[in-house]
């Protein structure tokens, strides 16, 4: 894994600017949006997303395989619209709200996702990444190692299953993005649970539209992959951004928001076509620097700045290795896999056990030495 230890890049920012130096300044030329790229990348997207569904549909009646083919590539169309809706919820698309909030209500239909509610959900993510005191906030659950050793047996077991590869990567997509996303919260605004129930009545007629026009099997065995696919490297790209082995986590009173950016989120160094699929959210460091940065203007935001430079690059072969990370350990600052959990676990307990040895020994000499004292006392008395 190319990766920077933290204590040399917390060093090497802190060289480069000094604190009078902001490096929101630096990144702000930036996060100006530009209309003209923001519509082409919609075009650019949505079309051939469209062109892909179509012969999908048309090589259903030559091979499903080529047409599965097709569902997979448009399911790499789906992503690059997951993150045109991601930075309208950022407000970084368009300068005007109501463009933002009607692109990204077309696109979250689009991807299953309802867009108001999903933008305040994933808002809370980034003002509270790397913070250990607000887990559990649009983020991949983790467990320190010291709340995994004091988990009850019903704890660590379930906590064994989340972050397993299937339940993760499959059953969880499926279960968010088709059903969680179905319903309201008691914490949603009005106007979120308005575009829920509008999101799921389009999704509604998209169903029953195409499947009365194509057949409700055609258009399962052409929707279905897509939607899966697309949910599915959706959510590996948002895991191993998050979860790779010297990411940042810090308690509340140690954390700092421009440290999490830059420390607590990796570069994930794709090949140039699976970039722009995804729409350059490799860059998931400067990405939380400023959520305002539109996702094409980050790879020039990261090449004009050396500072950005200096970060945990992540590749394709480093995906494995990131999955296999399960349980953060805070005297070390890593995470760890089942198998050096297990390994430091017993060591922890090694050490607890060598400590209440030695602490039983010393309170034995301490009493023998008091009973020592105390048998002269013992005879002089006896002898009364």
């Amino acid at each position: 894994m190319q990766a920077v230890k933290q204590n040399q890049r917390t060093e090497n920012l802190k060289e480069a600017h000094p604190p009078k130096v902001n490096l929101q300044k630096i990144v702000k030329p930036y996060s100006k949006p530009v209309e003209w790229k923001s519509w082409w990348q919609v075009a650019n997207t949505l079309i051939p997303l469209g062109l892909t569904l179509v012969m999908a549909y048309k090589m259903l009646s030559v091979s499903y395989l080529a047409s599965f083919a097709f569902s997979f590539l448009a399911s790499l169309f789906i992503v690059r619209t997951f993150i045109i809706m991601h930075d309208c919820g950022h407000g970084s698309f368009f300068k005007s709200k109501k463009k933002r909030d009607f692109v990204g209500t077309l696109t979250g239909i689009i991807c299953s996702t309802p867009y108001k509610q999903w933008t305040r959900e994933h808002a809370a993510h980034h003002q509270d990444s790397g913070n250990l005191d607000k887990r559990g906030r649009g983020d991949v659950w983790t467990m320190t190692l010291e709340e995994y050793r004091k988990a009850s047996w019903k704890e660590k077991l379930g906590y064994y299953l989340y972050r397993h590869p299937f339940i993760t990567f499959v059953i969880g997509p499926i279960f968010i993005f088709q059903f969680r996303h179905r319903i309201t919260l008691k914490t949603d605004r009005p106007e979120e649970k308005r575009n829920v129930h509008f999101t799921n009545l389009a999704l509604l007629a998209i169903i029953v539209g195409f499947g009365s026009w194509i057949g409700y099997k055609n258009f399962f065995m052409i929707y279905a992959p897509m939607l899966f696919f697309g949910e599915l490297f959706g959510c590996l790209l948002f895991y191993v951004q998050h979860q790779y082995e010297d990411v940042y986590w810090r308690e509340g009173k140690d954390w700092n928001y421009n440290v999490a950016a830059l420390e607590g989120c990796s570069y994930l160094k794709l090949p140039k076509v699976l970039q722009w699929f995804s729409g350059n959210i490799g860059f998931h460091h400067l990405h939380h620097l400023n959520h305002r940065v539109p996702n094409y203007n980050l790879e020039a935001c990261y090449e004009d700045n050396e500072v950005f430079q200096d970060c945990t690059v992540l590749t394709l072969k480093d995906i494995i290795p990131c999955i296999r990370m399960k349980v953060y350990d805070e005297e070390k600052g890593r995470l760890l896999t089942w198998k050096q959990a297990r390994v430091r676990l017993a060591e922890i307990q090694e050490l607890a056990t060598k400590a209440f040895q030695e602490t039983l020994s010393e309170n034995v000499a301490h009493v023998s030495e008091h009973v020592s004292e105390l048998k002269p006392k013992a005879r002089q008395y006896s002898s009364l």
